[in-house]
């Protein structure tokens, strides 16, 4: 049984991060960097109990949403005339292995069926299950860098497709991805990096009454999973449903143009490359406005999810540390 999202002790940064992108999905995911022991790998799992239910084409084993785009196996049914009927189905975090092979993540056909039945047949991969789901990587940084491409190729397509002996099959691939790493064990290829649209730096816990209470609810958890899940089910329910109506709200917030001009003032003065860092700050801090009841995004929602999506896009010199962009970006925070 799994620990109860809301009975994690402290560590707000990493599960606003977690909860922005269940609100948005195309906030681009999250990556948390941090020590062992900091329950990194127990938050993302947790999370799974709070994801809300979306709309999917019935029977479907891609998920496929009924406004597509559609697998292979859909594309079929509607070239025949046949009707897409739609079901509900609750998110999911799904695992990504170290060490998994390419079958596994793409998925495999089998050429031998399609050669003596004239068929297609397909056995899904990962990239199939965390379709329009959470996709889950523990120690991202110790990932072969053959599946990174992978990552990296579904990522920026949105779309997994299969070729072997001219038979091919497609189904969409578009995943909210999540990493954990310890950044003493290895850094993390820069190409996917970039793809994480927020990151977290998490630490251990230094005050005394809040380790105390974490020892005393793991405790209580080890001993009891029923009655602790049972103690915390009220609060889990609050923030789902807390969580449904920020995605509901969310495309009623306003995005003004005080927010625009504050998102690009910081950017520029960091002089960052490209605008994906601009596109995430303005989708994450009008989730968090959804999500704290706002119709519009203020300035301190924009200092707030600032340092989250651009940590981990922070320049430097050679020879220059990095807490030197750090404290320019808290620099301009203040003047804000």
């Amino acid at each position: 049984m799994i620990f109860p999202f809301t009975a994690i002790v402290d560590q707000e940064e990493m599960k606003l991060a977690l909860i922005l992108n269940v609100i948005d999905p195309s906030i681009g995911g999250v990556l948390i960097m941090g020590e062992k022991g900091t329950a990194k790998s127990t938050t993302v799992r947790a999370l799974a109990d709070l994801l809300p239910e979306i709309d999917a084409v019935k029977g479907c084993r891609f998920c496929c949403s009924p406004q597509g785009p559609f697998c292979s196996d859909c594309l079929d049914k509607i070239e025949k005339n046949q009707a897409l009927e739609n079901e509900k189905k609750k998110m999911r975090v799904v695992e990504l292995p170290l060490g998994v092979t390419e079958d596994r993540v793409v998925g495999s056909l089998d050429i031998e069926h399609a050669i003596k039945r004239g068929e297609k047949r397909f056995e899904p991969g990962i990239l199939a299950d965390a379709n329009r789901n959470f996709l889950y990587v523990d120690e991202v940084n110790l990932l072969e860098d053959h599946i990174v491409d992978l990552l990296l190729d579904s990522a920026a397509m949105g779309i997994n497709t299969v070729e072997r002996e001219g038979v091919s099959f497609v189904h969409p691939a578009r995943f909210i991805l999540v990493g954990t790493m310890n950044p003493e064990e290895g850094e993390l290829r820069p190409q996917l990096l970039d793809r994480f649209g927020l990151c977290v730096q998490v630490n251990s816990i230094r005050d005394k009454a809040l380790r105390v209470e974490i020892l005393k609810r793991k405790a209580e958890f080890d001993d009891d999973h029923e009655g602790f899940h049972k103690k915390w089910q009220n609060a889990q329910a609050e923030l789902a449903e807390k969580i449904i109506n920020a995605k509901e709200r969310l495309k009623d917030v306003t995005i003004n143009e005080e927010s625009v001009s504050a998102v690009v003032d910081i950017t520029a003065e960091l002089n960052l490359d490209g605008h994906r860092a601009d596109i995430v700050m303005l989708k994450a801090a009008r989730a968090f406005a959804a999500f704290s009841g706002r119709a519009e995004i203020t300035q301190e929602d924009i200092k707030k999810i600032a340092p989250l999506a651009l940590r981990h896009r922070l320049k430097r010199l050679p020879f220059e540390d990095i807490s030197q962009e750090a404290e320019k970006l808290h620099a301009i925070l203040e003047r804000i």
